[in-house]
């Protein structure tokens, strides 16, 4: 760590000195920025200074709260300035002339005009910079959010309309947990295995935005069918230094962040690191089961506790060249750590009963359990971008490789309790290693004004090397032997040949049309230590995807859409790797499941109001064909190895059949005042299983979900807000999730012109537990779960930014698959 210090000083070093040379120039400009029908000044307006011989941004400042600013440090030359402010219209000033005859320029009283909404784009917010709907994806801004602000990714994605976060971090797009997420739009191993721990440890502070895509065009990768999301982490292209820190205390999550920036001429350099512990807590809980054959009947109870916690951080290195006005290479280096831990106690109950009802036996013992998992990742990436003479054709060329170490460690010792003794014991290590590279070119031809052609080239290659060592007690010795028949070793090796072009364009200068096609080849091979080669055969997958749009005059925007996705199975999915810590209820993978195919149609309308209201909504249909869930099975025996357990719960992956789901989502934005304003989503959904396994059949429920968003802007540096989340009970092939509601209160003071903040949050302050009911049935059992799940918590957050703030040289990079068609 200190190496790595050092080093970033160093680099920064180098940008520093030159830019502080360089900015030694005498000129000064100074101005006034006011309303153009009040004549009120306009503060905090963004005021950007650009060359006219170059049309680079070589300054930039912001309006003091009188509407004032000054730019100084500025070279003789013939300058722009570019005004930019949430509510008014873009207004340049141009042939702004510094000479060393006139160093000095006073511009006076500049008026800015209100905006109209740009056809671009739909804001569905009347605070435009917290969200973004865009033609097929929407864009959730966190720096604006206050009770996020000393949370982690995944309290910001609560917030986010269409998704849902239960207790535990695990996350839903439209009721759909099979969600491809990409960090900076590129793919990791970090979320291949433990997407939970991932989310839990990326600090809010240090996410600039999060791009939620339900209809993915043909540019993505088909992977997950439930849609994509895309978190953004902060970075600038200002010029000089510049940067952020973040820190977070609290009563259950703590987290910090740190970036820094800089820029000089035609090169960047950004960095990071940031991280997030999640403190020990203690869990109750409880399981009661009975299970039932011809001959007897047995009932199983117990109780215990686990404690509970995670840690993890995150840091990279970034720089980016601007080679000429046409050229750019841009590179990065990661390096991420994850872990957590759960030490657990139970005390059991095991009756057995005769068919009659006869007592058989009626066994007291408990169980003392230990899992630990830990991950370091590495993460670099190359890309490099051709612009031509013509408007938005681009050539992109990149390389994307990550590889993560993984191990887990578990540990359980049984005893009787009268007379207290040891009657089974064993330990388990199981270290993997996982490796992804991408390689993709994409190319974009517009065609004519109007219309927009991609077509691009991939190929992923994906490899997981699992051990399984598993050591059992020999009472005889008092020694843990090494058990042949239980260890295993898994090598897994995929890879994925894609192709896809995809068109965009008007239609009847009335309908804005995106269409395309992606074809993705896989093949794969696994090698299993205990079953041998499972021969998977190769498989093509056509991917279409389509999205028809149509804006109206009165800021109303009507599109339809349809995706087609795959879901293939994950290293957790796959992974033979028996996890016995609780023999009574264990888990393991399925090394023979299939991938999961899914359809989906939205029909989704969105309208902005007069006075800022707005609304948008979404109906949707989601089909999956070998859905792919988490299964359960009742063993009165069952053999690991050579070992057998009686009364065990076996819980893997599976194909559990067809799925189809009908929902609507409905978020609307309401300013109630000036300051005060109200957002709510909610989502509802019904849902139909069936499936081709014992305990199959046809399976129905409804499901919603709902939040509400309250904030009053009290003074200009000063809001509150409160936010409240509900997620109804789910169900699934055999049974019922648990229902859960939780509540946050915050309020932030900015201070220092605003670069710097403090907000204080609460979670749930009037219930210490959250309590989780889960119930399960099966083809010979029913099984009832109870936890309690301490969730109170109270953070402080403080937040500062240093340097110049954020300006662009140019117009933003933007992705034609996301956006309208030209000329829109």
């Amino acid at each position: 760590m200190r190496t790595l210090v050092a080093f970033l000083l160093f680099i920064f070093s180098i940008f520093l000195s030159p830019a502080q040379t360089e900015n030694k120039a005498p000129g000064k400009i100074f101005g006034k920025i006011t309303d153009s029908l009040t004549a009120v000044p306009v503060e905090y307006a963004t005021i950007g200074l650009f060359s006219l011989t170059e049309n680079k941004l070589v300054n930039g400042t912001t309006a003091d709260s009188t509407g004032d600013f000054t730019l100084t440090n500025v070279a003789e030359g013939t300058y722009k300035i570019m005004i930019e402010f949430i509510g008014y219209k873009k207004t340049e000033k141009n042939n702004i002339v510094v000479s060393d005859k006139n160093p000095t320029v006073i511009l006076g009283e500049i008026k800015l005009p209100g905006s109209e909404t740009a056809l671009k784009e739909v804001t569905i917010s009347i605070e435009k910079s917290i969200i973004e709907n865009k033609i097929d994806k929407m864009i959730f801004n966190v720096d604006k959010d206050v009770t996020s602000q000393s949370g982690v990714a995944a309290d910001v994605l609560k917030k986010v309309p269409q998704v849902s976060v239960d207790v535990d971090g695990n996350v839903e797009l439209q009721g759909n947990t099979n969600i491809r997420f990409l960090i900076d739009g590129k793919p990791s191993v970090l979320f291949g295995n433990n997407i939970v721990d991932v989310l839990q440890s990326i600090p809010a502070s240090q996410i600039k935005s999060i791009e939620v895509i339900t209809s993915p065009g043909a540019k993505y990768d088909a992977e997950g069918t439930g849609g994509i999301i895309n978190i953004i982490l902060k970075k600038t292209t200002a010029r000089g230094i510049n940067g952020n820190v973040s820190v977070s205390a609290g009563t259950r999550l703590e987290n910090g962040s740190f970036n820094i920036n800089a820029r000089k001429g035609k090169c960047g350099v950004h960095a990071f690191v940031s991280g997030n512990a999640q403190l020990l807590s203690t869990t109750v809980n409880s399981l009661d089961r009975t299970t039932q054959d011809s001959a007897s009947s047995s009932h199983l109870y117990q109780r215990g506790t686990g404690s509970f916690s995670r840690n993890g951080y995150q840091s990279g290195l970034g720089f980016d060249w601007d080679i000429n006005p046409k050229n750019n290479i841009n590179a990065t280096v990661g390096y991420n750590y994850f872990a957590n831990s759960n030490v657990g106690m139970l005390n059991r109950e095991t009756t057995l009963y005769h068919a009659f009802g006869n007592t058989l036996s009626d066994i007291n013992d408990s169980i003392n359990t230990t899992s630990k998992f830990h991950e370091h990742s590495y993460n670099y990436d190359v890309s490099f971008k051709k612009k031509f003479k013509k408007e938005d054709q681009e050539l992109e060329a990149s390389v994307n490789s990550s590889s993560g170490n993984m191990y887990y460690l578990y540990e359980q010792t049984q005893k009787h309790l009268l007379p207290s003794e040891i009657y089974n014991s064993s330990h388990g290590n199981n270290p993997g290693i996982e490796n992804e590279t991408n390689i993709t070119v994409n190319y974009t031809q517009p065609l004519t004004k109007d219309a927009l052609l991609e077509t691009g080239v991939k190929n992923e290659r994906y490899h997981i090397n699992s051990t399984s060592d598993v050591y059992m007690l020999n009472p005889s010795t008092g020694n843990y032997d090494y058990n042949t028949a239980q260890s295993s070793q898994t090598d897994y090796n995929r890879n994925v040949y894609a192709a896809y072009v995809s068109a965009t364009f008007k239609l009847f200068k009335f309908l804005d049309l995106k269409l395309g096609v992606r074809d993705e080849y896989t093949e794969a091979t696994a090698n299993f230590s205990n079953s041998g080669i499972v021969v998977i055969k190769p498989y093509n997958t056509i991917v279409p995807s389509l999205v028809i749009s149509h804006t109206f005059k009165k800021k109303q925007t009507l599109k339809i859409s349809y995706s087609h996705r795959i879901e293939r199975p994950e290293y957790r999915d796959l992974n033979s790797f028996i996890n016995a810590s609780d023999p009574k209820n264990v888990s393991t993978g399925n090394p023979n499941i299939r991938p999961e195919i899914g359809d989906k149609i939205e029909l989704g309308y969105s309208q902005t109001f007069t006075k800022g209201t707005t609304i948008n909504l979404t109906l949707f249909y989601r089909g999956n064909m070998d859905d792919i869930q988490s299964y359960t099975r009742y063993y009165s025996t069952y053999k690991i190895g050579d070992s057998t357990y009686s009364n065990v719960a076996v819980t893997t992956r599976e194909n559990i059949g067809r799925e189809d789901n009908f929902g609507l989502n409905v978020f609307a934005s309401i300013p109630i005042t000036q300051k005060i304003n109200i957002r709510t989503n909610i989502s509802a959904f019904q849902r139909y299983i069936t499936t081709g396994l014992p305990t199959g059949g046809n399976i129905q429920g409804f499901n919603y979900r709902g939040n509400i968003n309250a904030s009053w802007q009290i003074t200009p540096t000063l809001i509150i807000e409160a936010f409240g989340n509900f997620n109804s009970p789910r169900i699934n092939a055999q049974g019922t999730m648990p229902a859960n509601l939780t509540y946050n209160f915050a309020f932030r003071k900015q201070l220092f012109h605003k670069n710097g903040s403090i907000a204080i949050t609460a979670t749930n302050p009037f219930n210490k537990y959250i309590e989780q009911k889960t119930e399960l049935t099966g083809q010979n059992f029913t099984s009832t779960t109870i936890r309690q799940l301490p969730f109170r918590s109270f953070g402080i957050n403080f937040t500062y930014k240093f340097g110049k703030m954020e300006f662009k040289g140019e117009k933003e990079t933007e992705d034609a698959n996301l956006t309208s068609p030209p000329g829109n």
